[in-house]
């Protein structure tokens, strides 16, 4: 409800007057200011709208836009989308159990919002005949092949490698070998990079493996991430064989037939997801840019 203030009630008694100045003695009163349709300071309900009155010459005669300077505005869909932070999972396996923590470790990596993990391998330098001599199974086509070029694309990477004699294998020796154009250019500089490995026996290098490749690291300037103790308890259990240590996921191989013990394939998951955690981290916070 509307109040009566003291200028509007002035204004309403003025009206009044004047309407009442027009009525003779023998014409009946003019209703009470009430009964008028939204006569006073209360609105009726039952008001009906304003009337616009529409100007003839207007439809008849539209203006002419033609020479309207104004800038076009360009719709632009607030909702830009975010790319999601890559981490290249590279790796060789012979007989299947570095693959196995490759793909555990992935997961883990995509356990973490807006990272998603993703496995190459890298080129085989023994012939076919020497694989086959090996009984090596043959690789599946679901995993492409990586070249040096394009790891600048990564924002982390996890290489994995199986032994030989305490240090990585020949294949994934000769692939950071031909980086030599990343390493010239130091385009791989500040890259958050871990290891995982594989070995066939328990005093077989799953330390040595590691830590040996750090050099490959310090020369491109990429930034080791080891996985120290976070594994929390699983690190100090030894009631059954496991592989890892702090420098990274790991598996025992044997003579090639032993499968990866489940404890083994959490640790790589543990590895992914902390190493996802990691590059997070190193990423430039851009909210208050």
């Amino acid at each position: 409800m509307t109040l009566c203030t003291p200028i509007a009630l002035e204004k309403h008694s003025r009206r009044l007057h004047n309407h009442n100045s027009q009525y003779s003695n023998s014409t009946p009163s003019p209703p009470p200011p009430s009964q008028f349709s939204g006569g006073g300071c209360f609105p009726s309900k039952n008001r009906p709208p304003p009337v616009v009155e529409s100007d003839p010459d207007s439809a008849q005669n539209p203006v002419d836009n033609d020479d309207d300077d104004s800038v076009p505005i360009e719709t632009v869909n607030p909702i830009a989308e975010i790319r999601k932070l890559r981490i290249f999972i590279v790796f060789y396996s012979m007989y299947g159990h570095v693959e196995s923590l490759a793909r555990y470790i992935k997961k883990g990596v995509e356990e973490i919002d807006g990272v998603e993990g993703v496995l190459f391998r890298v080129p085989e330098t023994l012939s076919p005949d020497a694989l086959s001599a090996m009984k090596v199974p043959v690789k599946g086509d679901d995993i492409p092949e990586i070249s040096a070029e394009e790891l600048v694309e990564a924002d982390g990477l996890l290489f994995g490698f199986p032994t030989r004699f305490g240090s990585m294998s020949a294949q994934m020796k000769a692939f950071f070998d031909s980086t030599g154009g990343l390493w010239k250019e130091q385009k791989l500089a500040g890259v958050p990079a871990g290891f995982f490995v594989s070995t066939g026996t328990q005093g077989g290098g799953q330390e040595t493996t590691a830590w040996t490749a750090i050099t490959q690291l310090a020369h491109h300037g990429m930034i080791y991430v080891p996985i120290g103790y976070t594994f929390g308890a699983g690190m100090f259990k030894m009631e059954s064989v496991r592989g890892g240590s702090p420098y990274g996921a790991g598996v025992f191989s044997g003579d090639g037939s032993r499968e990866p013990s489940e404890r083994e394939l959490e640790l790589a998951q543990h590895q992914g997801k902390y190493m996802a955690m990691m590059v997070k981290r190193f990423q430039p916070d851009t909210r208050n840019g």
